[in-house]
């Protein structure tokens, strides 16, 4: 395989430097330092080749997703077959996440949803130092379940997320 080649792969394990090559913020010599043990290659020799993958990568641009966003409080965790009066609102694995059971918090975000929307919730959060205990979507729908003091910061979070997802684009 090729320098060229390698790095475009490396690059492509790397997430953040995809993002940053795709905005244009990507400081070359940097990320050559970053990849040279991963590649095996000189600095120099990779900087090229990440200034050469920049012309073939799509520019960065990201649309606003037309949401509602709401928070459901009191939201518990119902392993498996557990009696509830309340049907889980999401359910991954065996697990259920039930209303009136609890002191978690969903945010649901309903509209123009999907899986780039959910990376791009999920990352937000991250950086906002929020933990998600679950997350999906469907159907015109996303959830997040937080605990009840990060309810309010994630709302905010989603609704910011969302204002700004990234298109997918590359090549």
């Amino acid at each position: 395989m090729s320098l060229a080649e390698t790095t475009r792969e490396a690059v492509r394990r790397h997430p953040f430097l995809y993002s940053a090559l795709r905005a244009g913020v990507l400081n070359y010599t940097a990320a050559a330092r970053f990849l040279s043990d991963e590649i095996g290659d000189d600095t120099d020799a990779i900087a090229t080749a990440l200034n050469r993958f920049s012309d073939d990568v799509s520019a960065f641009c990201d649309d606003s997703r037309d949401v509602r966003v709401t928070m459901q409080s009191g939201l518990g965790e119902q392993e498996g077959s557990e009696e509830s009066d309340s049907s889980p609102i999401l359910t991954v694995g065996d697990t259920g996440f039930a209303p009136d059971t609890g002191s978690m918090t969903a945010v649901l975000a309903t509209g123009n949803v999907d899986a780039t929307a959910l990376a791009h919730v999920l990352s937000r959060l991250a950086i906002d130092d929020i933990s998600v205990a679950a997350a999906a979507i469907g159907d015109e729908s996303l959830i997040v379940v937080v605990s009840r003091r990060d309810g309010a910061n994630a709302v905010r979070a989603v609704e910011n997320a969302l204002d700004s997802v990234p298109e997918l684009g590359g090549r």
